[in-house]
């Protein structure tokens, strides 16, 4: 079965950090290409930061350039991000996403390029 579970979400004050986890239950991550999404209210759905299945190439919105992080353990079948120097604009749900058997140095940060979704984390940044 394939699942995408996220955990690490909260409340932090602007200026801290928090590291989200994305447990991959069922996927291969030599085989697939791993993201994190962020919807905020009364906002569309964006892409933050992907990583490729080689885990040679990662992207990141250029929001979040400089103050996040992509990384994932392949034997623990989990992908991390890494937020530090929080603002308030980064509040929204947090959302893994998988698009499978995709190869090379590339991964994706569009909605339609996702195939697989996890249920999403909260994360308020506020003082």
């Amino acid at each position: 079965q394939l699942q995408l579970v996220e955990s690490g979400g909260g409340l932090v004050q602007p200026g801290g950090s928090l590291r989200l986890s994305c447990a991959a239950s069922g996927f291969t991550l030599d085989y697939d290409a791993i993201a994190w999404f962020r919807q905020a209210p009364g906002k569309e759905r964006e892409g933050v930061s992907c990583i490729s299945n080689g885990g040679d190439y990662t992207k990141y919105a250029e929001s979040v350039k400089g103050r996040f992080t992509i990384s994932r353990d392949i034997a623990k079948s989990t992908v991390y991000l890494q937020m530090n120097s929080l603002k308030p604009e980064d509040t929204a749900v947090y959302y893994c996403a998988a698009d499978r058997r995709r190869f090379g140095r590339s991964c994706p940060l569009q909605v339609a390029e996702i195939n697989y979704w996890g249920q999403g984390t909260q994360v308020t940044v506020s003082s």
